[in-house]
């Protein structure tokens, strides 16, 4: 998904992008982060900067995001969650910056609330009923005869929403 998102903003025209990851001792935080490098190494961009790391909330996406947006030529921006990113959209309002006009954002969860963001918000959406449902099916595999699927993976999606844009020339 973070790769999903990282490619979507640069095939709008996007030089970098850069990223406002998660805590770094959350699994999902570090395979964001991991999704979002490998998309820039393969398009042979180098991490414009080392990610913002913030706790998940829409305060810590504030605060994360007016440390990156002091950065010179920030013309997009993956965070790492759909909180986060509400925190980013108040902290580029303060800012006067404009989302898309000025800076690209995608978001990831596409929490309920994500297409009610102003601008809606492009994000990447799991499919949480679907990974509930088989998180209990594996568990009852577990229970009943001690053994279950070592790992599945459910795809995300991209969701496009009105906070992304090619960058302005």
């Amino acid at each position: 998904g973070a790769r999903m998102a990282t490619e979507h903003l640069l095939g709008l025209g996007h030089a970098t992008v850069h990223h406002i990851a998660g805590p770094e001792i959350w699994y999902e935080g570090v395979e964001r982060v991991v999704g979002w490098s490998e998309a820039l190494a393969a398009s042979g961009i180098e991490a414009p900067a080392a990610p913002v790391h913030g706790d998940w909330s829409a305060a810590s996406g504030y605060a994360a995001a007016k440390k990156v947006l002091e950065r010179r030529g920030v013309t997009a921006i993956f965070v790492a969650n759909d909180s986060m990113a509400l925190g980013t959209l108040h902290a580029m309002h303060e800012l006067g910056l404009r989302c898309p006009d000025d800076v690209s954002l995608v978001g990831f969860d596409d929490y309920p609330e994500a297409e009610f963001f102003s601008p809606g918000l492009t994000t990447i959406r799991q499919d949480f009923d679907e990974i509930g449902r088989r998180s209990v099916e594996l568990l009852v595999q577990l229970i009943e005869s001690g053994q279950a699927a070592a790992q599945v993976v459910l795809p995300p999606k991209l969701i496009v929403r009105e906070s992304t844009a090619p960058p302005r020339r």
